[in-house]
């Protein structure tokens, strides 16, 4: 069994943290000089409303597909960042034409969200994806924040409600298991919900949320961390054991990492120092776990025991992955002054901007190869858009700077 005990210290005139502050205003530069004006100039489509995402180097549009997840990422953004950071117009505006597009064209019949649309807002995939519908909640939740309105508010309500009566079966119709053969469930919704239930506060309310959190910490912190390993597994069976197989043995070091973030938030808010610690050092074995050692970054999937992955690309360095490690890191340190934060940060830092900033052409890169080379150049696509990098170097400005 893994020793998850940490032991705290006084970081009060800690030297470490001292030298970890210098970077708060380097994170804040970036994003309000860099990464929030590359996409209000370059993904917002005038004349169909919503985001554009696919966006090559420069900038330019390269496929017009709208994915909603990524819309309501986009609209989360702006929307937080006019609520966090400063009331310009345009954010908000930004924010707006977002969302107007996804009330227009986003939802079936059912209230549930399509995974994509054409540029005019025809449906092209249903909505099989619940993540659809989590961004889509966080989208209106924060849009309601930034410019409180009863539309907004319901979207996000009913939504969420729908969230939480599909979370045990969240791709129904569209799932293509067999049932009963291997009934798996999947880590990720659990770890979203850790942070979903906090965008959502002033809209449940306080208690419903403080009676949500605790089931959301055991998922996580208990049915899907292997204390034999101390790490967080992506997928175990319905009662929470080890499955043996391809998906039972994946890891997916991003994922975890985040996650402990998350609960670090949840824990903090509960003042419970010993969430803290365990949540931190969870992500620091994990860390260590995945981190090439020969080119350096952190793995995208590992097998448990060793064994080839599934995937791929499990050996591909990706962009959200390692920004959400920095504010994994930051939030560490911060909160337990464990001196592996810190050193882990400096580590992560150096190589993360090294690699993934795009010095020509603004924004940064998110898919390298083992060695650290530029896989694709893009800027977004289906899978990459307006969010990790905003949401992370605006969380690890502000832990540094407090």
């Amino acid at each position: 069994m893994i020793d998850v005990s940490i032991n705290a210290m006084d970081i009060t005139n800690s030297p470490k943290m001292h030298s970890l502050k210098k970077y708060a205003e380097k994170y804040k530069n970036e994003l309000l000089n860099n990464i929030l004006p590359f996409w209000l100039e370059n993904s917002k489509d005038e004349m169909n409303g919503g985001y554009f995402t696919c966006l090559d180097r420069q900038g330019k549009v390269f496929d017009t597909d709208k994915f909603m997840w990524l819309q309501g990422r986009e609209v989360w953004c702006f929307s937080y960042m006019y609520h966090h950071v400063e009331q310009k117009q345009a954010w908000l505006d930004m924010a707006k034409h977002g969302a107007d597009f996804m009330q227009k064209f986003g939802r079936d019949e059912n209230g549930n969200w399509y995974f994509s649309l054409t540029a005019d807002g025809k449906p092209l995939v249903q909505p099989y994806n619940i993540f659809s519908d989590c961004f889509a909640t966080m989208a209106f939740a924060a849009l309601d924040k930034a410019s409180p309105n009863e539309t907004y508010k319901n979207i996000a309500l009913e939504t969420f409600e729908n969230i939480i009566k599909r979370q045990h079966n969240w791709k129904g119709i569209y799932n293509k298991a067999v049932p009963g053969t291997r009934p798996l469930k999947n880590f990720s919704l659990p770890m979203i919900l850790c942070n979903l239930s906090l965008e959502l506060e002033h809209i449940i309310g306080k208690a419903r949320v403080d009676s949500f959190i605790p089931s959301v910490i055991d998922e996580v912190m208990n049915v899907f961390y292997d204390p034999s390993s101390g790490l967080i597994l992506e997928n175990v069976y319905e009662d929470g054991s080890f499955c043996d197989s391809f998906e039972g043995r994946i890891l997916n070091p991003g994922h975890a990492i985040e996650a402990m973030w998350f609960i670090m938030d949840l824990a903090k808010r509960n003042h419970d120092e010993a969430l803290i610690q365990k949540a931190c050092n969870i992500m620091l074995h994990t860390l260590e776990y995945a981190w090439d050692k020969e080119y350096g970054g952190i793995f995208y999937f590992l097998d448990i025991k060793g064994n080839p992955p599934q995937q791929l690309e499990w050996d591909q360095k990706l962009w959200w992955v390692h920004v959400e490690t920095l504010v994994a890191l930051a939030k560490g340190y911060q909160l337990t002054g464990n001196e592996k934060c810190a050193e882990w940060f400096e580590i992560v830092h150096a190589y993360t901007w090294k690699h993934f900033r795009d010095n020509e052409f603004g924004e940064w890169f998110g898919y390298l190869n083992r060695r650290g080379e530029v896989l694709l150049d893009l800027k977004g696509g289906k899978w990459k858009g307006c969010f990790h990098i905003p949401r992370s170097l605006y969380q690890i400005w502000k832990t540094l700077e407090n």
